[in-house]
């Protein structure tokens, strides 16, 4: 148990002061500002190393009450699919089929080098999924999950441990990755957004205001009302689909109804004025995504890192190598080498090392920065919330009776 518990409001009040602490260093330091790494990042692993700093110095290990993190959660992917547009999804068909394609080649290879790094150790087998899959592209749920389950058909005592582990490093690499991949991507390529200036994740750096286009109170009560009739409707729906039996995160269904919201009710009720892909929308996201994504990275035990042993270090090492030359030289070619290729590159590093909102975080850092890519942020959640956990399932239960 921890020494001393932030309660849920400091915490989430903290989630504030750690993005704007973030967004200082990222000014300050040009090397954040140049490789695109976002602000809650740059903040969160700073407050990390603090409380690594107060237990080195007192033995006392702090944790946060993180229960508002995942309203927030819920509440960004119900932005991401307000404004979604059926012709995109139509327009990406073929690329979210890629993704996906992609996707499940890369779970596969992933395990296969965690197999490799245990092998080398002398570990079981079945834990390479922990190295792998289970808590890479499966994050800290997955491994949590999986953890008992090896320990109990390996005897392995230290599975638990040792999922927690790589899923918390995992995390930290795919934050301060996506960006330096997609910067070399971009620059080599010379490449740039040929989409128009609609906002979907934050806005541009150097964005201007446009009179006809400001925030104001009531675009900013007319998004949060928006989001909070997909996230009712999203939980009605999360709870048919928990009936029929099929476990998913809240976030989908919301993400999924927020899509039909918006393309029904302009239609439907026209004289609306409906807050898909406005400045105010995109500010809601971006604050829901940048507070989530502190609060994640805040609340990280780097002393836990800091044990590791050799086994894990150097399999986390590999999967690093690995998803970098997959990413650079297979992942962006076969998406075209295009900008929107380049975006995504960010996100994928984000996700299958990390989780979805480190993927989107990553994306939107890029876009802030070089332009709009819209259809990114709408098939990468699609593959890696919805596609991937069932996929996933399947292939760690393969890996762990290997």
């Amino acid at each position: 148990m921890p020494d001393i518990v932030v309660p849920a409001f400091i915490s989430v009040t903290l989630g504030f002061v750690v993005f704007f602490l973030g967004a200082f260093l990222t000014r300050k330091v040009a090397v954040l500002g140049d490789y695109n790494i976002p602000e809650p990042v740059s903040g969160g692993l700073a407050v990390a190393l603090l409380t690594w700093v107060f237990f080195a110095l007192t033995g006392q290990q702090i944790a946060f009450d993180l229960e508002v993190r995942d309203y927030l959660l819920v509440a960004f992917f119900a932005t991401i699919g307000l404004n979604a547009q059926i012709s995109d999804l139509f327009r990406g068909g073929r690329l979210l089929l890629l993704l996906l394609a992609l996707t499940l080649a890369f779970m596969i290879l992933q395990n296969v080098v965690g197999l490799i790094g245990v092998t080398v150790f002398g570990l079981p087998s079945a834990t390479s999924v922990l190295v792998g899959s289970a808590s890479l592209i499966g994050g800290h749920g997955t491994a949590i999950a999986w953890g008992p389950q090896i320990e109990e058909l390996t005897g392995f005592g230290a599975a638990p441990e040792m999922g927690v582990a790589a899923a918390t490093l995992g995390l930290i690499l795919a934050a301060l990755l996506g960006g330096p991949i997609a910067k070399r991507l971009i620059d080599r390529n010379n490449l740039q957004s040929d989409q128009d200036n609609e906002p979907i994740v934050g806005l541009e750096f150097d964005d201007k205001e446009n009179p006809d286009d400001l925030i104001n109170h009531v675009s900013l009560m007319r998004g949060m009302l928006a989001v909070h009739v997909a996230i009712l409707f999203g939980y009605i729906l999360h709870l048919a689909i928990i009936e029929a039996g099929v476990k998913l995160p809240l976030f989908v269904p919301c993400l999924l109804v927020g899509i039909m919201m918006s393309n029904t009710v302009p239609f439907l009720l026209p004289r609306i004025a409906w807050p898909a892909r406005t400045k105010a929308l995109a500010v809601i996201s971006d604050y829901c995504l940048s507070v989530f994504l502190a609060m994640s990275l805040m609340s990280l035990q780097l002393w836990t890192l800091a044990e590791l042993g050799g086994p894990i270090l150097f399999v986390l090492g590999l999967q690093l190598v690995m998803t970098v030359a997959f990413v650079l030289h297979v992942f962006s070619r076969l998406l075209g080498s295009s900008y929107q290729g380049a975006v995504l590159s960010a996100g994928f590093a984000g996700f299958t090392l990390g989780a979805t909102p480190t993927a989107i975080a990553n994306m939107s850092s890029v876009t802030k920065r070089y332009g709009p890519a819209p259809l990114a942020f709408i098939v990468l959640p699609l593959v890696s919330a919805f596609f991937v956990d069932l996929a996933n399932a399947v292939i760690i239960q393969f890996f762990v009776n290997f």
